[in-house]
C-alpha cells in the first residue's frame, strides 16, 4: 500500500524537478545569447572607431592642420616668454576669447577634436 502511495509522489516530485531544471538551463541559455549579443556589439564598435580613427589619421598625412594648430596654440606660449607686453598681450587675448559665443567655441573645439584625433580630445575634455 505505501508503495503504491509513493510511486505516484515521486513520480510528481520528479516532474516538478525536471520542469524547475529545464526553466533554469532555459535561463542561463538566455543569460548567455544576451551577454554573447552584448560582446558582439561592443567588439563591433570598437572596431568601427578604430578603422573610423585609421582613415582620419591617413587622410590628414597631406594635411597642414596638424601643424597650424600646433603653431596657433603655440603662440601665446612663446608671447608668455617675450615680456610683460608678451603676457599682456596673451591675458588680453584670453580675456577677448572668454567672451565669445558659445557655438564658436564649440565650433573651434570640434576642429581641434577632429584634426587631433577623437581620443585625444575625449581625455582632454575629461569625457572618459
Amino acid at each position: 500500500m505505501i508503495a503504491s502511495l509513493i510511486a505516484p509522489i515521486s513520480g510528481l516530485v520528479g516532474s516538478w524537478m525536471d520542469k524547475k531544471t529545464a526553466e533554469q538551463a532555459g535561463k542561463a541559455a538566455v543569460a548567455k545569447v544576451k551577454a554573447e549579443s552584448e560582446a558582439a556589439v561592443m567588439v563591433s564598435a570598437a572596431t568601427s572607431t578604430a578603422e573610423w580613427e585609421k582613415l582620419m589619421a591617413k587622410g590628414s598625412q597631406q594635411s597642414l592642420k596638424d601643424e597650424w594648430l600646433c603653431l596657433l596654440f603655440s603662440i601665446p606660449l612663446i608671447l608668455s616668454f617675450c615680456g610683460e607686453w608678451g603676457r599682456h598681450a596673451v591675458e588680453q587675448g584670453f580675456a577677448a576669447l572668454s567672451t565669445m559665443p558659445t557655438w564658436y567655441s564649440t565650433t573651434l573645439g570640434v576642429i581641434v577634436a577632429s584634426t587631433f584625433g577623437v581620443r585625444s580630445a575625449t581625455k582632454f575634455f575629461g569625457k572618459k
